[in-house]
């Protein structure tokens, strides 16, 4: 029996019942045994070569991005015309928990690639487009790149100063401009590039790493996934042939944000996994160690922490699996190939563009708690770069900044539930002005009963609040 299709937003005003909500438990054989092959990728051809990685030896890292080719780790989210796969949103965020999960930077290099380096061909690019670049980038030959942030935008993106002029001939835009911190930078083939036409135009480009002028800064110093290329890309005079402008001039926005709605859902499910490798390893060291005679895991104070932690990822798994569950309920209902299937398609995953920043912001600051309660229950031992827990700690702090602030998505929540309640399409103002008449009636809401009472009573009233 087909789920409930809700409207992004609903759940603030709805009550939902149980077998309307996707959870991890309803993953079916298929699901699941592309997530083994994901996690074994990991275990036996990764792991080993973690240190190598993270001594930034990137020929390894590219052999690797090949091998999750030959597996089809890279086909997830690929057209079935391209030899793709074209797996269902679920799926896509299950791999990417397990690559990222316990993939340390090569997670962060393979879901970049798969994800905003991907993605925006995908799903703006012209048929002429995918047949020449689709290819390579689905079996790991070619390695993709978003270059959005800029050393003056980061947060506010559509200030960017990198500009686009269209040569005399009318064959080129000149691309002139430097973005900053961009993930794969170090070996990408194929870079997504947002620049201004006329200095005005916010626009998308796929500009080939080979294209004359373009040019690689230095590897970046960073606090942690040191294994992940991060770097400047400088445009000097780049000719980019016009047939590859990626969407309309002046749109380049709408493929932006709406590329980093899936980016923040799989950071989200992504952080997850790393919680669930801080804890595992914590839980491990605690059976372990012994103080005072007695396994430390025995102690009250240890005990909480685990446990705490346990609610935290149990609490950020449900809402982003939630959440992939209705975007997959929504896009089930678009047909293959009808006409502006992926405008459609990318209205499906719009409509929960509030609920992907909650999956960003929740999920990251719950690392954010199990990553120090992880080091924590270590000791000083938990500071010490062999143990695995003091390269989680440093690389859970990029995770509430890229995607968006986390300050930043805590905006986007409410103005977009705002703005869809100001339009009509969620009832949020009628909602409220019940739920202050209820505070204010004489007659207040009798108590629930039956299994879960307090439980629904207290969402209940986190709804009215």
């Amino acid at each position: 029996m087909p789920r409930k299709l809700f409207k992004g937003g609903e759940y603030l005003v709805t009550e939902t019942a149980c077998e309307d909500i996707f959870v991890p438990e309803g993953f079916n054989d298929e699901q699941r045994q592309m997530a083994e092959t994901a996690e074994q990728f990991v275990v036996n051809e990764v792991a080993p070569h973690s240190v190598a990685i993270e001594s930034k030896d990137y020929d390894i890292s590219l052999r690797l991005l090949k091998q999750a080719g030959e597996l089809g780790l890279l086909l997830v989210d690929v057209p079935e015309e391209y030899d793709g796969l074209e797996l269902d949103k679920s799926t896509s965020m299950l791999i990417a928990e397990k690559l990222g999960g316990q993939g340390g930077s090569f997670g962060l290099t393979i879901n970049c690639h798969t994800g905003i380096g991907t993605l925006p061909l995908i799903y703006y690019g012209t048929p002429q487009q995918k047949d020449k670049y689709l290819p390579g980038l689905a079996d790991g030959q070619t390695i993709g790149a978003y270059c959005l942030t800029e050393p003056g935008s980061g947060s506010d993106a559509l200030s960017a100063k990198t500009t686009a002029i269209l040569s005399e001939d009318g064959k080129y835009y000149i691309l002139n401009g430097t973005k900053q911190f961009i993930t794969n930078g170090g070996f990408a083939g194929l870079f997504t590039v947002f620049a201004k036409v006329d200095k005005e135009h916010f626009t998308g480009f796929l500009v080939e790493r080979g294209f004359e002028g373009v040019s690689i800064g230095p590897e970046e110093k960073k606090m942690g996934l040191n294994g992940s290329s991060t770097t400047q890309v400088i445009l000097t005079n780049v000719k980019v042939p016009v047939d590859n402008l990626l969407g309309e001039i002046g749109k380049g926005h709408k493929i932006a944000f709406n590329i980093l709605n899936i980016g923040r859902l799989k950071l989200g499910v992504v952080s997850s996994g790393m919680s669930k490798v801080a804890l595992r390893e914590a839980a491990v060291y605690a059976n372990e160690r012994v103080q005072f005679n007695t396994k430390i895991c025995q102690f009250g104070a240890i005990k909480e922490k685990l446990a705490d932690s346990i609610a935290a990822i149990f609490a950020a798994e449900s809402l982003t699996y939630r959440i992939t569950g209705m975007i997959d309920d929504r896009l089930e209902g678009i047909e293959k190939g009808s006409e502006n299937y992926y405008d459609k398609f990318q209205k499906g995953i719009e409509e929960y563009a509030a609920e992907c920043a909650m999956a960003k912001v929740y999920g990251s600051e719950s690392f954010a708690l199990v990553a120090d309660e992880s080091l924590q229950v270590f000791g000083g031992y938990g500071y010490i770069s062999e143990y695995p827990v003091e390269g989680l700690y440093r690389g859970e702090r990029l995770q509430r900044i890229y995607e968006g602030t986390n300050e930043i998505n805590r905006m986007i929540i409410p103005t977009t539930l705002i703005r869809r309640a100001t339009t009509g399409e969620l009832p949020l103002f009628d909602a409220a002005d019940q739920s202050l008449a209820d505070l204010v009636s004489a007659n207040k809401v009798s108590a629930l009963e039956g299994a879960f009472a307090s439980e629904f009573a207290l969402i209940k009233n986190m709804k009215t609040i």
